[in-house]
């Protein structure tokens, strides 16, 4: 853990429960309307163990989430009969929960495809308007197709091949979160795209891998750097981004 006074990363939470459970369903290709729900209420408290480790906002919506799925799993090791009154019309414990995933993703998937006419109507331009430039240094999360899981599950990959930290060495060298902020931008500078993987050494400490991740998290918040996933689950690319000008859609007489 990170010590109270050290730079600490504030990341709104952007996405919630729901979020992070259709997010395991399609990791580990299971049906919605069959969730394993020992091996999802698992892994979905080792996302948020590791949320609360980063010290994350964690908001009350993945505790009530948690507890629900920890009631659902106790549920379903009853036998039929020892089950409460108030499911011998759904045998399945399971199903409200699906009901709430099924609806939340018809809704998602709705958003998203709005959000793709929004993004094809904004390259169509009228007669007398052209694209022009102007300033901007507005922040905001530049994540193409990369969700805050996503990232989550990377950095675990790379904590679980670190190795055990010595009690000697714990102390021997200090890591910032402010020096990995520096290192990151250096490092895309040079090479304008890295990948997420080479930001941590083979032999690098659980402090160091820490807080190299809330630092990257950090210049996402502040739009200093984009992360992008070609592939799902694939490798995760870390962009450099120019601040100098974006396009925006603008009214020139003819």
């Amino acid at each position: 853990m990170l010590s109270q006074d050290e730079y600490k990363v504030e990341l709104d939470v952007f996405e919630g429960p729901l979020d992070l459970l259709l997010y395991l369903i399609k990791k580990n290709e299971v049906d919605i309307y069959n969730i394993p729900i020992e091996r999802i209420t698992t892994q979905y408290m080792e996302y948020l163990n590791m949320m609360r480790m980063l010290d994350l906002n964690i908001a009350g919506e993945f505790i009530v989430m948690a507890a629900t799925l920890m009631m659902i799993k106790s549920r379903m090791l009853l036998p039929e009969e020892e089950r409460p009154e108030e499911e011998e019309e759904e045998d399945d414990p399971r199903w409200d929960l699906v009901r709430q995933l099924v609806e939340y993703k018809k809704f998602k998937d709705a958003a998203m495809q709005l959000q793709r006419l929004e993004g094809e109507q904004e390259d169509i331009f009228g007669l007398g308007l052209e694209k022009v430039h102007v300033e901007t240094d507005e922040p905001g999360l530049v994540m193409q197709d990369v969700s805050l899981f996503d990232l989550l599950n990377a950095f675990n990959e790379v904590l679980k091949r670190a190795g055990p930290e010595q009690i000697g060495e714990i102390y021997a060298e200090r890591f910032t979160v402010a020096d990995k902020i520096d290192a990151i931008l250096e490092s895309v500078a040079g090479q304008k795209m890295v990948a997420f993987s080479t930001l941590f050494g083979d032999m690098a400490p659980r402090h160091e891998i820490v807080c190299t991740f809330l630092a990257l998290l950090e210049l996402i918040r502040l739009r200093q750097v984009a992360v992008e996933q070609k592939d799902r689950f694939g490798d995760i690319m870390i962009l450099q981004i120019e601040h100098d000008t974006v396009a925006v859609e603008a009214a020139v007489p003819v």
